[in-house]
């Protein structure tokens, strides 16, 4: 019989302990929240009835649908210009030649460390058609004319908060795509150099094809932190994601219906609900990820 390594259990167990009481618990008893429905003798079992509710009764449809589509917008937008800004940023400040790059990587990572709520009312604040000074920077270039209240209307606030949010967060994938640029071998890049492979031309066919994996790591942080998005919206736009709810996603839709806002009732059941709807989609998209793109990764790097 093999032996028990207890050394091994005791120091996994706090971790473990802790990751159970914070993560694993409420997961499951969110779950389970969402199989009940009150009633006037109390909580009943109602199965997977506050799930067809969320998915086909008209009143809760249209504002999961909505939120649905807004969040996947938002994490369009980080997919297009967030993650492809902070490659190329990346591969700029890993030149060997560039002068003062520790300064610059810091200055484009200082967002990153910053509130929520800092960022969203600094923003809001900077943006306000009436004292904020966007319009007198724009005026002070002759470009005043483009200015509009983008966070009060609603075929420009999402993509703004999301653009906000780029600004915010670009750091990330620069210091990730930068440390595995950092992680290729010499040899490779001279050997690439002896064949004429040099300048843009060995970042589109040896250093893009071996920092892949990071792009893909990467691409499902984004999915899953976008997809769990809830404080700038919050920060900017209120628990109501206004305009209109133009700018209402999972999150701010989940905290409205479990805790209630203004004159509605607070559901936990079907707030539940909307929280379990948000897990299984990330459940979907990260197993995709999994078994789909990175198992092709595999095979493509061997």
């Amino acid at each position: 019989m093999t032996r028990i390594r207890w050394h091994i259990v005791v120091f996994l167990a706090p971790a473990v302990i802790v990751y159970t009481a914070v993560m694993v618990f409420p997961l499951f008893n969110t779950l389970r929240l969402a199989l009940y429905a009150r009633a006037e003798e109390g909580r009943v079992f109602v199965g997977l009835d506050n799930f067809r509710t969320l998915f086909f009764d008209p009143v809760w449809a249209d504002q999961f649908w909505n939120a649905l589509g807004n969040n996947f917008w938002f994490f369009l937008v980080h997919m297009l210009v967030q993650n492809p800004i902070g490659i190329a940023l990346a591969a700029l400040l890993s030149h060997p030649r560039l002068r003062f790059a520790a300064l610059y990587r810091s200055a484009i990572f200082i967002p990153t460390i910053l509130s929520f709520v800092i960022v969203g009312f600094a923003w809001k604040l900077i943006l306000s058609p009436i004292w904020g000074i966007a319009p007198s920077m724009l005026d002070a270039v002759g470009l005043k004319a483009l200015f509009a209240p983008w966070l009060g209307r609603e075929e420009y606030a999402l993509t703004t908060l999301a653009l906000i949010s780029v600004w915010q967060f670009v750091g990330i994938p620069m210091m990730l795509i930068y440390a595995a640029l950092l992680s290729i071998p010499d040899e490779i890049l001279e050997a690439g150099e002896v064949d004429g492979i040099t300048g843009l031309a060995a970042f589109w066919k040896i250093k893009l094809p071996l920092i892949l994996p990071s792009i893909g790591i990467i691409s499902i942080l984004t999915f899953v932190g976008n997809f769990n998005a809830f404080d700038l919206i919050y920060a900017a736009q209120g628990a109501l994601a206004g305009p209109d709810f133009s700018t209402d996603i999972l999150g701010t839709f989940m905290y409205r219906t479990f805790f209630g806002f203004q004159l509605q009732l607070g559901d936990p059941h079907m707030g539940s609900a909307i929280a379990g709807a948000m897990f299984a989609i990330i459940l979907v998209g990260v197993c995709l990820y999994l078994f789909g793109i990175q198992s092709r990764m595999r095979r493509y790097q061997l």
